[in-house]
């Protein structure tokens, strides 16, 4: 029998979005009533997702910037990051785009992100408003809009306190890991060729072609836009027969 897969998923956000809650709900089914920062120890075991059996293994970091320098030794081997942001907390959703996108790019450019959304049942607890005045709800349609920007393939909104969509979240993170989405290939330009040498004259740019001579067996062809003051053609006379040069001047 074959060893499962390891996968390393590391969850990042600001401070006291509930990450660590968010672990705790998912491995023991329990929510924690009094905010501890980052108590929560490494955890790994398997899981079966999609009838395929993975190791997991999760991280838990602190998002304060007292730990900006020691942070980013989690991030070594990861294979997927949660990135997560406060459903009740205008700040965290910005410094997904301002602070975390930026990091992560930086010390493990090409892991794929799981955008995640924390808090869900407090955002539409009216009396949380009422306590807390300065708080302001984030909208599923907000969520999506950032994830787009990032460029992360999902977005999940969950409630570790209900536990509501808690393991959507760490099923998405395998998911992605063993199924990466597909990347678009670039479509290459095929290379026009006109019929005959010509000059077509486009605004402040001169656009040459200089297509085929057959009696010489040699090709002379180019493209290009530039203006017209850098761009010099030159005919020039072999074995009887006129072809082209062109030369650019920068």
């Amino acid at each position: 029998m074959s060893a499962s897969r390891f996968i390393k998923c590391v969850t990042v956000g600001d401070g006291a979005v509930g990450k660590t809650c968010m672990l705790i709900s998912y491995t023991s089914n329990t929510f924690p009533t009094d905010y501890v920062p980052t108590v929560f120890d490494n955890f790994s075991a398997n899981v079966v997702v999609d009838g395929n059996t993975v190791n997991l293994g999760l991280w838990d970091t602190a998002g304060q910037e007292d730990y900006n320098r020691l942070r980013p030794l989690s991030y070594r081997g990861a294979d997927v990051f949660l990135l997560a942001f406060s459903l009740i907390s205008k700040a965290s959703y910005e410094n997904v785009s301002k602070k975390w996108i930026p990091e992560l790019k930086h010390y493990a450019p090409g892991v794929p992100i799981i955008l995640v959304g924390t808090k869900l049942d407090l955002r539409d607890d009216q009396q949380f408003f009422i306590d807390h005045p300065g708080a302001v709800p984030i909208s599923t349609a907000q969520g999506e809009e950032l994830r787009k920007t990032i460029g992360a393939p999902a977005y999940i909104e969950c409630s570790s306190k209900t536990q509501q969509n808690v393991k959507a979240v760490f099923d998405a993170a395998i998911k992605v890991v063993l199924q990466p989405p597909k990347q678009r290939k670039k479509k290459k330009k095929d290379r026009k060729v006109a019929p005959s040498c010509e000059q077509q004259v486009r605004g402040n740019g001169i656009h040459v072609v200089a297509s085929c001579i057959e009696e010489t067996r040699a090709w002379c062809t180019a493209q290009s836009l530039m203006p017209l003051e850098s761009l010099l053609l030159l005919p020039v006379l072999e074995d009887g027969f006129f072809f082209f040069f062109f030369f650019i001047f920068l």
